[in-house]
């Protein structure tokens, strides 16, 4: 198998694994009684990443060697969405799923940048492309993403401005906020 093959295997792996902890994680939460907002645009979502993956693997041929330095920072930035995922543990999931009087997550990424998991996947949809050359897929698939994004973003900052009161944030705690 080509650096391709295996690079793209292994990211569409990841992609399925994490599906599977966000829907154990979305079941706890809404039995602990949490709700799901935005529900109807999440298909977007996993249609956007099915077709970022189909189309790297339409555009990029077999044999292609990747920029090895780009792949370096696709792995970067996949330590970084581990980071995302264990600071919310049992929290963590691919929908906009909140549990009221939780409080919200400051530790972890969340100390730098509010929705880290959303800026790693501006990068990852950016850069693995790049790294084999399909700049088509980056730009437009990077399009794509941003105006998901600015949507879900401002759904997510709606659910949760009810609990951003100040007795509501803790270091330690984790939230029921998801993040793609």
């Amino acid at each position: 198998m080509t650096a391709f093959a295996w690079i793209l295997l292994l990211v569409a792996v990841q992609r399925l694994g994490e599906l599977v902890l966000a829907a154990r994680n979305t079941r706890a939460l809404l039995a602990r009684g949490a709700r799901e907002i935005g529900a109807r645009h999440y298909p977007l979502f996993i249609a956007l990443h099915t077709a970022w993956l189909a189309a790297i693997l339409w555009a990029v041929p077999w044999q292609a060697e990747p920029v090895w330095a780009l792949v370096a920072v696709f792995a970067v930035l996949q330590g970084l969405r581990v980071w995302v995922i264990a600071t919310l543990g049992p929290y963590w999931t691919t929908r906009i799923i909140t549990l009221e009087g939780a409080p919200l997550v400051q530790g972890g990424p969340y100390r730098f940048v509010r929705h880290p998991n959303y800026w790693v996947v501006v990068g990852e949809i950016a850069v693995l492309p790049l790294a084999f050359g399909a700049w088509q897929v980056a730009l437009i698939f990077s399009i794509l993403n941003a105006l998901l994004l600015r949507y879900r973003i401002s759904v997510e900052e709606g659910a949760l401005t009810p609990r951003r009161g100040g007795a509501a944030s803790l270091q330690t705690a984790k939230p029921a906020t998801p993040e793609v």
